[in-house]
């Protein structure tokens, strides 16, 4: 299982007027890349008149994790329960922090006529899952690539002999977007600490040799301290993601991620009742004031590990 590659699928995102995502994170014999644990891609979506075909999320809880909003194309605009509003636009990073609990929502603006991007979360350790809520804006300067490669950008961590990020996380973290030229041929240095993982956004790439489809997602172990790209005749964009491999067992049900089934149904239970917990999110106008838990399976949700695996 040194390396693993997964296949998008179509997965509606939001309420009402829910957008498709291609998601390939959680998957069924793998749940993290390092604490990652959730890979959403959607887009080049046009966006109609009255947003239609955009993205309108309505106030939604989250547990236990960390939301990162990134762009390619488009602006939308983010509101939360700890006060924070903040448009997130390409090449800029939101990272908002859920701790013990948040309620947010997403909505594409007027001025956008095409939405592209990523929405990744990141599992809060045990130790600091309770934190308090926060939320922090960077953006992350292109950086040349040695030899005319391309440019990348990274929003989270550090990637040897290129850039590091100022923004906090939790756990030893990598998040970079990487535009690669057209059939550029680029060696990376890698903490080979680190599991990886390489999502293709436009154009065609190999990994190692692993040539990747559109939305695909290539997943590697750790212990490699380089990875081999090489781009296709008209180049290509990508999404790099790393971390110390995520040893902890979680539960990740709707929106929250817990440790057991009591304590999801808990937080369940305090959404459905508007529980200080959550807090309240001022300003959205959308149809819907707050998107409503699903049902509990009939049976009791059981702790996953980083291979996937369902334990007792």
């Amino acid at each position: 299982m040194a390396t693993q590659l997964m296949k998008p699928r179509e997965v509606p995102l939001g309420g009402l007027r829910a957008i498709t995502v291609r998601r390939t994170l959680p998957a069924k014999d793998r749940s993290f890349v390092g604490a990652w644990c959730f890979v959403d891609h959607y887009g080049p979506q046009r966006v109609r008149a009255n947003n239609e075909g955009g993205m309108d999320v309505p106030p939604h809880p989250h547990t236990g994790l960390q939301t990162v909003s990134w762009l390619f194309e488009g602006e939308i605009e983010h509101r939360d329960s700890g006060g924070a509003i903040g448009q997130v636009r390409p090449g800029e990073l939101n990272l908002m922090t859920s701790g013990a609990g948040i309620c947010h929502s997403e909505v594409s603006t007027e001025s956008t006529d095409v939405l592209h991007g990523v929405q990744l979360w990141v599992v809060l350790p045990d130790a600091d899952r309770h934190t308090v809520r926060n939320f922090e804006h960077f953006a992350a300067e292109p950086v040349a690539l040695a030899d005319d490669a391309g440019t990348a950008r990274v929003f989270l961590g550090s990637l040897a002999d290129v850039a590091e990020s100022p923004v906090h996380t939790y756990t030893p973290l990598l998040g970079a977007q990487l535009d690669l030229a057209p059939d550029a041929k680029v060696t990376l240095r890698l903490d080979p600490t680190f599991e990886h993982g390489v999502l293709l956004d436009t154009g065609a790439v190999s990994v190692d040799g692993e040539p990747l489809e559109f939305g695909d997602l290539v997943c590697q172990d750790e212990g490699p301290d380089s990875l081999v790209l090489q781009a296709g005749p008209d180049g290509a964009r990508i999404i790099l993601l790393g971390g110390e491999p995520f040893e902890e067992e979680i539960i990740m049900w709707w929106n929250f991620v817990g440790r057991t089934h009591d304590e999801i149904e808990q937080f369940r239970e305090q959404w459905q009742a508007q529980a200080e917990r959550f807090g309240e999110v001022e300003g959205y106008e959308g149809e819907t004031l707050r998107i409503p838990a699903p049902k509990l399976p009939g049976v009791r949700l059981r702790p996953r590990n980083r291979r996937g695996k369902r334990t007792a």
